[in-house]
């Protein structure tokens, strides 16, 4: 990518002919240069079993490249038309409960079908090979946010695939009951064929098949993915992808997806009713960012409210700007919406777009126009870096297993802990990388493992040798418990950490519902004094570490709550509790960083965005109120020159380049 990709998802089926031409014009109006295409068309281009209709299609492509705009091609798979599962009624989805689901939506599906697979093949065949030389097509969009709603499916093909799965994966169905654990209550199998899939079933089901099976059905999307980006690769040049859902689609190991993809693209939409949705979006950015690899792009967002939620909240004046650019500041070279017009029928006709029911005398218009300008003025940005001196680990198969039945707490929740650590980094103006637990750390100054429940013996030499070479790690309580079977490490916890950690545990003490304990700082340590703990408490044991804080009640009162291990050349803090706000989180993090040489920007309101990407600097105002922000550069959307400290508005953004 040369400029910032622009447009959204174009689905021109829905409108007469004589829109078409119009929306080539607006497109180019609003400086689109990108529409995805083509996405939920398989019944229109497919009406009846090996009958092809392009004419429509054909028409589209042609008229978007006179416009000059390029084509995002879409293979349809995830809707599957009417007449396929009337023909094949054993492709529809089969839920955990066992009920078959019916049609009328997309997504119905069994991902593991034979049936369903060898139709995606045949329709994708057909599209690369009409479509595959077409030089408006820069773009293949694989299928549609794979595990939206068929993640998993419980039907006789999928178990039959899970059983083959398991034997590929072990070998003998010996070692498969010594990873599984399955003395225990007497689970164990003499044949592959005897495992079923983790449907309804009495409470206690083995936690280790259950992640087995979760690996699985992550694992029959990613093949689906290959079998269609293959036929793909034998007739077009162009890159493929597909829409992942990060951080929202729990069941997608995104870590296994990023190698498949030539472009890592990404869905994120606002929880509109958040207060701080604008810190979940940085969080989203900057995992995908870190699944990439590198610069990414945003393949749907909003112009306003979604359809789906609860309470569907449009944005306010200077919402939908500030969120495009923060992803940009964050790592996109592409900025999508879901869709460019607003659909008439259909369950998405309340989702706002990119021309909306009112047409162009509307400020949504005027705002998705405005911001393709600011986007044609930023190309300087693309393919440029985003500096971070922090790293937090995220492991989907730690969320998998952290959130399974019977665990010390029904509190204990993957990402409360990831959001509040992400949150406190990003109110102290800290741009955070995120990284897998076995991943090259040397060039971070500091690791922050909120919540690291399963770590495997590779992740647990990995961090120490991180700390031991002059690393700074920061653990949150409940972490390094199990390994990759959810078996827990051998001695007392938490086993993979124990050492690094200098400290063992004797007892978890899980607290009550909404029961807070208070903290006492140990003498001089700065930490800790005035803070309080949730959710956790547990009875350390010191082993070289040194108590920073102590519990000032409840079960452990006076043990230590806060802890500080120096070990080789770097050190690793512990924390035993839930900790919040200024006085408790806050100040462990910015002791650690303070530790760590981590460069923290000074003077800044908490939720004005900083960000430094590449030559450019992005000043985004969460506030309703002017702020000054100190230092100096030039605007690279209207070429202002500032000498000291820089005017941002309230609820707007300014972007420096660096003089």
């Amino acid at each position: 990518m040369q400029t910032i990709r622009y447009g959204g998802d174009y689905n021109p089926e829905q409108w007469p002919e004589e829109t078409w031409r119009e929306d080539v014009r607006l497109m180019r109006e609003a400086g689109v240069n990108l529409v995805s295409l083509g996405v939920f068309n398989w019944g229109i281009i497919e009406p009846a079993p090996g009958e092809y209709d392009w004419s429509g299609l054909d028409e589209v492509i042609g008229l978007l490249h006179e416009g000059g705009i390029g084509v995002d091609l879409g293979t349809p798979t995830s809707s599957p038309p009417a007449w396929l599962r009337k023909a094949h009624p054993e492709i529809r989805l089969v839920d955990r409960e066992g009920r078959t689901l019916a049609g009328g939506s997309r997504h119905g599906v069994c991902p593991s079908a034979p049936a369903y697979r060898d139709a995606c093949a045949s329709i994708v065949e057909q599209l690369a090979a009409r479509y595959g030389g077409h030089p408006a097509v820069e773009l293949w969009h694989v299928h549609n946010e794979y595990g939206w709603a068929n993640v998993e499916c419980y039907c006789e093909a999928s178990t039959a695939a899970f059983q083959a799965w398991l034997a590929a994966k072990y070998g003998d169905v010996d070692r498969l009951n010594a990873a599984w654990g399955t003395a225990f209550w007497g689970l164990v199998y003499r044949s592959f064929d005897q495992i079923e899939a983790p449907a309804v079933a009495p409470p206690g089901v083995n936690p280790a098949l259950q992640l087995d099976w979760k690996r699985f059905s992550n694992d029959e999307h990613i093949a689906n993915y290959r079998l269609q980006r293959e036929i793909i690769a034998r007739r077009s040049k162009a890159p493929a992808t597909t829409n992942f859902m990060i951080p929202n689609c729990e069941g997608m190991d995104y870590w296994r997806w990023a190698g498949e993809v030539d472009v890592v693209a990404n869905n994120h939409y606002l929880i509109a009713e958040r207060e701080d949705h604008q810190i979940e979006l940085s969080m989203s950015a900057d995992l995908t960012r870190a699944v990439a690899g590198g610069p990414w792009m945003i393949m749907e967002h909003s112009t306003s409210a979604v359809n789906w939620q609860p309470r569907n909240i449009a944005k306010t004046p200077g919402e939908m700007r500030r969120n495009s650019l923060a992803h940009v500041a964050r790592g996109a070279d592409g900025l999508m919406f879901f869709q460019w017009r607003a659909s008439r029928a259909g369950a998405e006709k309340f989702h706002s777009a990119m021309v909306p029911h009112g047409g162009t005398d509307t400020q949504v218009w005027r705002d998705v126009a405005a911001l393709g300008r600011d986007l044609e003025r930023l190309s300087g940005v693309v393919g440029t870096d985003v500096a971070a001196d922090v790293a937090m680990l995220w492991d989907w198969e730690s969320w998998w297993a952290l959130e399974l039945e019977w665990r010390p707490s029904v509190d204990l929740k993957y990402r409360e802990r990831v959001e509040a650590y992400y949150a406190a980094l990003w109110r102290q103006h800290v741009t955070v990388d995120f990284a897998h637990p076995e991943a090259d750390l040397s060039g971070y100054r500091l690791v922050v493992a909120p919540s690291s429940y399963v770590l495997t013996d590779a992740a647990s030499k990995n961090l120490r040798g991180y700390v031991e070479n002059g690393g700074h790690l920061v653990v949150s309580y409940f972490s390094g418990i199990v390994d990759e079977h959810d078996t827990v490490h051998p001695g007392a916890h938490p086993g993979a950490l124990r050492e690094t950690l200098g400290l063992w545990i004797e007892e978890f003490h899980p607290l009550r519902e909404g029961e807070e304990l208070g903290l006492d700082s140990a003498s001089g340590a700065g930490i800790g004094g005035g803070a309080a703990g949730r959710i956790w408490s547990e009875h350390v044991r010191l082993d070289g570490a040194r108590a920073v804080a102590h519990f000032a009640a409840g079960p452990d009162r006076g043990r230590p709550a806060l802890t500080r291990h120096d070990l080789g050349r770097g050190t690793a803090w512990y924390a035993a509790t839930a900790l919040d706000g200024p006085t408790g989180l806050n100040d462990l993090l910015a002791t650690a960083m303070e530790a760590a040489g981590v460069e923290r920007p000074q003077g800044i309101p908490a939720n004005v965005e900083v960000v430094r990407r590449g030559g450019h600097r992005f000043l985004i105002n969460h506030t309703a109120q002017d702020v000054q922000v100190p230092g100096g550069g030039v605007d690279a959307l209207d070429g202002t020159a500032y000498d000291g400290p820089v005017p941002v508005p309230a609820g707007g953004v300014v972007i420096l380049a660096d003089a």
